[in-house]
């Protein structure tokens, strides 16, 4: 199930994850901090690109982490690390990395500012953030589209993890200036997610989701009734691609202030 779950994610955000792979700009001797890695694509990609250098990739799930490393023994890598941490808490060595990544990995934080300024010790002075992180809920025609065709009488669902919490610049502005990190900007990023080849592919990929989980646990509806809505919604937005739904991100990039 982890194996598939990493394919689903790594193919749904291919686009997205071209711009951070350039954003990036991985030095060949850089130390790379992954956030959220999930099954370590990204961190994968930044240990090829720093072959002097290291990359450590920190993401809470086990199932995931151990997909990553059998994917970077299958790849040959030896300057790759990934550990099972919640970044908010982990004791990272201080000032130990020049780059700290994330693909959508950083929004679900219990408390952000905290884990912004644990994460901001482990940055060297003048090191870098890039985060790509979801701009709001209203602009991700992926989210709004499915739980309304799911759950069309739930708003929100409570408890549910909140992907676009720093989709609003100044929020996520105000979090990382308090955490010592300057130079703050923000590029748009307007590409598809893609969440399968035909119809049925994103059909068996969706439900087991949380977001299909969470939208089927809220609506007193058979389960058929909203399955079938989110059948003909995939119809909808199948293209000679592909099943594709719009989207918006940021690329956060920001600097670690000197002492």
């Amino acid at each position: 199930m982890a194996l598939d779950r990493a394919d689903f994610y790594d193919a749904e955000l291919a686009r997205h994850n071209q711009h951070l792979r350039i954003a990036a700009r991985v030095g060949r001797g850089d130390r790379v901090l992954d956030i959220g890695c999930g099954a370590g694509q990204t961190t994968r990609e930044a240990a090829r690109a720093a072959p002097q250098g290291e990359a450590v990739g920190v993401d809470v799930s086990a199932e995931m982490l151990e997909v990553a490393r059998q994917r970077s023994a299958a790849e040959g890598l030896r300057n790759v690390v990934f550990e099972q941490a919640d970044a908010q808490f982990h004791a990272f060595l201080p000032a130990s990395f020049d780059l700290c990544i994330s693909r959508f990995g950083v929004m679900f934080f219990a408390d952000p500012a905290a884990a912004f300024a644990n994460i901001g010790r482990a940055m060297r002075p003048g090191g870098r953030l890039v985060w790509m992180v979801w701009q709001s809920r209203e602009r991700n025609a992926w989210s709004g589209a499915i739980r309304q065709a799911l759950a069309p009488e739930t708003a929100v669902f409570p408890g549910a993890p909140n992907p676009f919490s720093l989709g609003d610049p100044t929020v996520a502005t105000e979090l990382l200036g308090a955490a010592g990190f300057v130079s703050i900007d923000f590029a748009e990023v307007r590409e598809p997610v893609f969440y399968g080849s035909n119809v049925e592919a994103a059909f068996d990929a969706l439900i087991g989701l949380y977001l299909v989980k969470d939208a089927l646990a809220q609506t007193d509806e058979p389960p058929d009734q909203p399955l079938q809505r989110l059948r003909d919604l995939l119809e909808a937005h199948m293209t000679p691609e592909g099943v594709l739904f719009d989207s918006q991100a940021w690329i956060i990039t920001a600097r670690r202030a000197a002492e």
